[in-house]
């Protein structure tokens, strides 16, 4: 596993003829993963709206009119009974959001530690992505059972403040730092279709891949274009685009699980096919991401029959390791 990729290594990648790229990202995929297997995870928000950073694409944003529905952390019990009904829909992981800026040590924070323990509990790998975390508040997670957290770069570092200017991208790689000191599994990668540049993919693809390690996931997400917020006018992301990016993340990081993540609504059954032969080999099931819709558990499990697919097993690195 490679960690020293140049700039311009990734650009040559990248800017292959696309057919010529995905079959080398195919065959990249062969070789570390088993293609016909797809980690399937859900994703809720358990607490919305409210957020006091300027994210240009997020509706959660308490500063845009969006009409999103503001509510408080949810109670645990409810959070339980969403992941079992996961479980049973056949998703191996699951993710609780927080519209937070910051992890604060509350009683909230208390909450989300019983909740982590809950669906450990479940049988199911745990995740979370509640914006900043201090080393000592990952550490917490990671003793509650946490198995991942996510961090998006959201972008590269030079489209960065275009996008957001209440945090810093070295905000971003401290939380991501302190929860790989942690023992936890780091889930990180961005969105395109904000009005950046080829080279600003790159350049995402880029940090992502030099980190000390890879991470364990990285979601490629189109934007969903929110009426309200200041990317609402924004155009759909061509599927060639998204393709592109997924088959260069998977030569780089090969053995990271590439998530097909926002954007999949809009996407044909055979759009999402090209997705999962450029590698992709884990999307978000159930009709919501934290508030934009995506396609629903009955849809997805007729595509993966369709497709020849089935949902991967919880933990199955670790149990290869025994």
């Amino acid at each position: 596993m490679r960690t020293d990729w140049t700039i311009d290594e990734i650009k040559q990648i990248y800017q292959q003829p696309l057919l010529e790229l995905v079959y080398q990202a195919a065959t990249v995929h062969r070789q570390y993963n088993d293609p016909n297997e797809v980690q399937v995870s859900t994703l809720l928000s358990v607490k919305t709206g409210g957020c006091p950073e300027d994210c240009a694409y997020c509706p959660q944003a308490a500063r845009y009119q969006t009409g999103l529905k503001a509510h408080k952390l949810l109670e645990v019990d409810e959070v339980l009974a969403k992941a079992q009904e996961a479980k049973a829909n056949g998703s191996s992981r699951f993710c609780m959001g927080a519209a937070w800026r910051e992890v604060r040590d509350n009683r909230d924070f208390d909450k989300v530690l019983e909740m982590v323990k809950g669906v450990n509990g479940i049988g199911l790998e745990v995740c979370c992505t509640m914006g900043m975390l201090t080393e000592e508040q990952a550490n917490k997670l990671k003793e509650a059972g946490l198995y991942a957290y996510n961090h998006n770069l959201d972008t590269s570092e030079e489209h960065y403040d275009k996008i957001i200017t209440t945090r810093t991208f070295d905000d971003r790689l401290n939380t991501i730092a302190n929860v790989r000191k942690a023992g936890i599994s780091v889930c990180s990668g961005g969105i395109i279709g904000m009005g950046e540049s080829h080279d600003a993919r790159i350049g995402m693809i880029h940090t992502l891949a030099t980190m000390p390690e890879h991470p364990g996931s990285v979601p490629v997400n189109a934007l969903v274009a929110v009426e309200g917020t200041p990317l609402e006018n924004m155009q759909r992301v061509p599927v060639f685009d998204m393709v592109r990016m997924i088959a260069t993340v998977r030569i780089v990081m090969p053995q990271t699980k590439v998530r097909l993540s926002a954007g999949r609504l809009d996407m044909s059954l055979a759009e999402q096919a090209f997705c999962f032969m450029a590698g992709a080999n884990s999307i978000f099931a159930g009709d919501k991401l934290l508030t934009t819709p995506n396609p629903g558990f009955a849809d997805d499990m007729a595509m993966f029959e369709l497709l020849g697919l089935r949902p991967m097993e919880a933990f199955k690195q670790e149990k290869e390791l025994v």
